[in-house]
């Protein structure tokens, strides 16, 4: 399966994190890797560039971390400007209906800290709700995150495995990607 990683982050080089998953993540066939911040450095979307990529794969993951509760603004201003009215929803607005949408996100609070009564005080799939929303307008199946707690203070041998764990993700979403969907639970962790 054709898979887009829209990959948004704005300090791309500070991010350990990030730059193994990636790196993980080009390893496999069919997998095309596109940075946000370094195609559009000037905010300006290139909106029929973006649309025609995801015409062209059929899983789109976008890889982000966790800003302020939701994502970077310019992976903000790319949904705002691609996912269109006509074209991703609304009357005639079904270029990406039946495809899968799936998110990589990196967070630096622990996994104990996104719960209620945690020190976030919600679950990371309660903050991603609007993304889910999104997903769900567009006719997209939207499909259970893969997310890295902890992105501060993660140890090298963790990282290693979280991102031998990604491309397994991406592997076994590739294979049966209805196998992770959430259309039909009530939340994801």
């Amino acid at each position: 399966m054709k898979t887009l990683i829209i990959y948004a982050h704005p300090n791309h080089r500070d991010s350990r994190v990030n730059r193994a998953l990636l790196d993980a993540a080009r390893e496999l066939p069919g997998v095309t890797v596109h940075p946000l911040y370094h195609r559009y450095p000037d905010g300006f979307i290139d909106a029929a560039h973006e649309q025609a990529l995801l015409t062209e794969h059929q899983l789109i993951v976008l890889q982000h971390p966790l800003y302020w509760f939701s994502c970077p603004s310019l992976l903000k201003e790319w949904l705002d400007s691609v996912l269109t009215r006509g074209w991703a929803y609304g009357r005639g607005g079904e270029a990406l209906a039946g495809k899968y949408l799936v998110q990589a996100i990196s967070a630096g609070g622990t996994d104990d800290s996104y719960r209620t009564g945690g020190q976030n005080g919600f679950t990371v799939a309660e903050l991603l709700r609007p993304f889910e929303m999104t997903a769900h307008l567009c006719g997209l199946h939207y499909l259970a995150p893969f997310v890295t707690h902890g992105s501060r203070v993660i140890d090298p041998q963790a990282l290693t495995e979280q991102a031998r764990a990604y491309r397994d993700h991406l592997l076994a979403l590739c294979a049966d990607p209805a196998a992770h969907r959430l259309d039909s639970r009530e939340t994801c962790q």
